[in-house]
């Protein structure tokens, strides 16, 4: 089961058997996933997965905050309504806490052995800017490479800061760009500097470095690690 649909708790038959099965199964295909070191989609389902569970059994409702920005407003409600529906039925209700025990716990294991695999991807990737970098740096180039370093995928990205519950958050837009061959003839510098004379409205842009030690699925693992350093790593230097 590649999917675990974001209302499976209450979706269809409420039975304790049932939604075993249906969990057992989709933590399967996590188990696979992570044994490839492929962490999405399923690392960021894990974790919705297990705010939902925990929204649930602490409150009996859902709560907003506890939920991941990918939610729409209307998803939102429909799960909120379903949940105000069972609540008031204590057989549906009883059937609810178990399943909800049952599924907390594995969740939780999946989400640690996702949690390492990442930790481990992060810690094999460094960010060293290219060339100078001017004061302002929340828009720019990101070039990101792996071993063999034969090529370079450059994307051009920009961070917005909004705020959110007294809080300083940063998100992160990337545009592919191109995927350069890279040599000892053609350094990161020189791309660099034919960007700047492509693309007229960034003069004097930012420009990083994300190497990884090592080669990693780019799409499942990678990049998704790659962005979430560089917010960081951006946030700290700001």
């Amino acid at each position: 089961m590649e999917k675990l649909s974001k209302d499976w708790l209450t979706q269809g038959l409420i039975d304790f058997e049932y939604k075993k099965y249906v969990l057992l199964a989709y933590l399967q295909s996590a188990r696979k996933s992570f044994e490839k070191v492929e962490l999405y989609p399923f690392l960021a389902d894990l974790v919705f997965h297990y705010r939902n569970l925990m929204a649930v059994k602490e409150n009996k409702t859902l709560i907003r905050e506890a939920f991941p920005k990918e939610i729409s407003p209307e998803e939102f409600r429909k799960l909120e309504l379903r949940y105000r529906e069972i609540i008031e039925d204590d057989a549906i209700m009883s059937e609810l806490d178990a399943i909800i025990e049952f599924a907390l716990p594995r969740i939780e294991d999946s989400l640690k052995e996702g949690t390492v695999i990442y930790e481990y991807v992060e810690s094999q990737c460094e960010i060293s800017p290219v060339g100078v970098t001017p004061l302002y740096a929340n828009e720019g180039y990101l070039f990101v490479t792996m071993p063999p370093e034969r090529e370079t995928t450059v994307y051009r990205y920009q961070v917005s800061i909004y705020e959110d519950s007294n809080e300083q958050l940063r998100s992160l837009n990337t545009q592919l760009l191109e995927v350069v061959d890279k040599s000892s003839f053609y350094p990161y510098e020189q791309i660099k500097l034919d960007l700047i004379k492509r693309y007229k409205d960034l003069p004097n842009p930012a420009a990083y470095l994300l190497l990884s030690k090592m080669k990693f699925p780019y799409t499942e693992t990678l990049m998704p690690v790659a962005k979430r350093l560089f917010v960081k790593h951006i946030s700290q230097a700001a």
